[in-house]
């Protein structure tokens, strides 16, 4: 089994941007509308009853999407994204903790742990001299060593700012409030903290060397 980095489009993903989209973000969808919509799906579906309550409900159906989309995304995308892989196996082990145990916390504890992971093994590796970052973009952007440096930072701190969010969201709020966050509210802010990195990598991008008039690459005088 190969992995690809995030970036790192395969043709199939250019040329199915849509599925590609559905894949990652429908997991979440059902996630969500399953706790909306527990009651009224243990009721049209008796056997549902036997995962729990209608947040266990989810989380199964959460489960059953989060592997589905990973086995579709390597059969008809050709790869597997490492991220997704990684959080589709916290998935599925925190899950099954969850509805085997009856416990919501577990699952509840699910972003936490992954996003403590990612940040961990970010910040972790600028310990011992490596902007892990760069292993997954390489293919988007082309940066020195001090803007993978700095990338790599800002995103090992973001991730855990993700986590200390979510522990303060399911520790003081709903469920209801809770499963709207993770999937309305995570990923606006993934989005904007993203955008708010341009600035930093504009300044660090690399300019691949000139053409010469003889398609030989330039030299400096």
């Amino acid at each position: 089994m190969t992995f690809e980095s995030d970036v790192k489009s395969t043709p199939a993903e250019r040329a199915h941007p849509l599925l590609k989209m559905a894949l990652e973000l429908g997991p979440m969808l059902i996630f969500f509308f399953a706790n909306l919509r527990g009651p009224w799906l243990i009721e049209k579906v008796p056997a549902l009853a036997v995962l729990g309550g209608p947040l266990l409900v989810a989380t199964g159906l959460f489960m059953a999407a989060t592997v589905i989309s990973l086995v579709v995304s390597k059969i008809l995308l050709g790869h597997l994204p490492i991220m997704p892989f990684v959080s589709g196996i916290v998935v599925v082990i925190f899950g099954t903790l969850s509805i085997w145990l009856q416990n919501e916390t577990f699952i509840k504890m699910k972003p936490t742990i992954v996003n403590t992971l990612f940040g961990a093994v970010l910040l972790g590796g600028l310990l011992f001299g490596r902007s892990l970052l760069g292993y997954v973009f390489n293919a988007a952007f082309q940066l020195d060593e001090e803007g993978w440096r700095k990338l790599t930072l800002r995103w090992g701190l973001f991730f855990l700012v993700l986590a200390v969010m979510n522990e303060v969201v399911w520790r003081n709020f709903s469920d209801d409030f809770w499963v709207a966050f993770k999937v309305w509210g995570t990923m606006p802010i993934t989005i904007a903290f993203t955008l708010a990195q341009m600035p930093l990598i504009m300044r660090h991008s690399l300019t691949p060397p000139e053409k010469s008039e003889d398609g030989k690459d330039g030299e400096t005088r």
